[in-house]
């Protein structure tokens, strides 16, 4: 979700100042009390006067966000699927390629115009294909005649494995002529890195 927001909060019998953050699958208080809460943990959100009141079976905590309050308790009851995230638009065509849990965009599976899990799809609008170890990311050239000018190519791969890195992601997408534009968490264990041509050569 990437929400950041400077802040007072009350928790244990505390109230102190820091940086809350909402992240696709938790909410971090960086302050005194430092808090960690898994959003699947938590029982129950409400948002009143500008205050967000988050309760979890071991603690309780107010987010003191003023007209944010609203907002990031929506985010937290409405969560984006994965495919909103990453911007999947309807009527797309879509390529997944070796993709961990695909079940994950199954909304832009029932949405899309034609959809792929074998091989990729002529004029893709959208390519995902999944890098586990740094060698897996040699296929990424072969697959850019298969996108159409201003598509894009996701790479998805591990987080904080030292089997493959963000930089040897970042490299080999540069590496094939693609510019990095956007990067999203799509899943508690992957990373979604997002590129496409350059303007000038779409």
């Amino acid at each position: 979700m990437g929400r950041e927001l400077h802040c007072q909060v009350r928790s244990g019998g505390k109230r102190s100042a820091g940086k809350a953050l909402l992240e696709t699958n938790e909410i971090l208080f960086r302050g005194d009390p430092r808090l960690k809460i898994p959003l699947a943990s938590l029982k129950s959100v409400v948002a009143k006067d500008g205050e967000l009141h988050l309760k979890w079976p071991d603690n309780s905590a107010v987010l003191e966000l003023g007209d944010q309050a609203e907002k990031w308790a929506h985010a937290i009851l409405h969560p984006k699927s994965v495919a909103e995230k990453l911007g999947v638009k309807p009527g797309s065509r879509i390529s997944l390629l070796h993709l961990p849990s695909p079940e994950l965009l199954i909304d832009a599976r029932k949405s899309a115009a034609e959809f792929a899990e074998d091989k990729p799809l002529k004029d893709s609008d959208v390519i995902f294909i999944g890098a586990e170890v740094a060698s897996d990311l040699a296929r990424i050239k072969r697959l850019i005649p298969s996108l159409v000018g201003n598509g894009a190519l996701w790479i998805v791969y591990p987080k904080g494995r030292k089997e493959i890195t963000e930089l040897q992601v970042l490299n080999a997408g540069r590496d094939a002529g693609l510019v990095d534009i956007k990067v999203v968490s799509y899943s508690p264990t992957h990373t979604a890195l997002k590129f496409v041509r350059p303007k000038a050569k779409r």
